[in-house]
């Protein structure tokens, strides 16, 4: 799995990504998005692939962007990075540290919070106060703190986290999500009282008018 909006910046998919990076800017101008995480309804549906790509796009415009991977149970995002996965998140909340341990992606204006050891209960630490001061630390530090999260019907670190930060994101691949797997997401986040900014469609079929377009 390669970041295409590092590997191939003109590509059609990689202005896709650019699209959703103006959207989520423009979702509301009085009230910035300042935190968001992203998930998906089940496994395999793209969500990390989405958030870095995505995160690679906001650095590229000038934000200073902290990524963090919340996916305690299945952490991926250090290796999309090619970067280490720990010390990570878990370390900094366990060990109390002064600072957290954010990773240089070498991408300008990009960081990386890595997950961390596994911890024993996931929900839980995300639920903590503890991590309430991490958000709270990381939104003083960026322009826009990313966190990807475990899929929603799976688990409940989603729905916990979400309630969290500024909104949510779901992540919907063509083909593959099940639709009542994301109607059953968007009930459980909104029994959370989480705020559902939107949904983004991974996998769809490509035009080929647009490919034509970018060359």
């Amino acid at each position: 799995m390669s970041l295409i909006t590092l590997t191939d910046p003109r590509s059609p998919v990689s202005e896709a990504y650019r699209t959703l990076r103006t959207n989520l800017s423009f979702y509301s101008l009085d009230n910035p998005l300042c935190s968001l995480v992203v998930t998906s309804p089940a496994v395999a549906e793209g969500k990390s692939a989405t958030i870095a790509n995505l995160a690679v796009t906001m650095a590229q415009s000038g934000r200073k962007t902290i990524l963090v991977d919340c996916d305690l149970r299945r952490p991926s995002l250090h290796t999309l990075l090619d970067l280490n996965s720990e010390p990570g998140l878990t370390n900094f909340i366990l060990n109390e540290d002064e600072e957290l341990p954010l990773q240089e992606t070498g991408v300008e204006n990009l960081w990386l919070l890595a997950s961390g050891p596994k911890p024993p209960n996931p929900a839980d630490l995300l639920g903590s106060r503890k991590v309430d001061r991490v958000i709270a630390k990381l939104s003083e530090m960026a322009d826009i703190v990313l966190f990807d999260a475990p899929p929603v019907i799976a688990v409940t670190d989603a729905a916990v986290l979400g309630a969290k930060v500024d909104g949510v994101l779901l992540v919907i691949n063509a083909g593959k999500t099940r639709r009542d797997h994301a109607e059953r997401a968007k009930e459980l986040l909104e029994k959370a009282k989480v705020r559902i900014i939107g949904a983004t469609l991974t996998n769809a079929p490509k035009d080929s008018s647009i490919g034509d377009y970018y060359g």
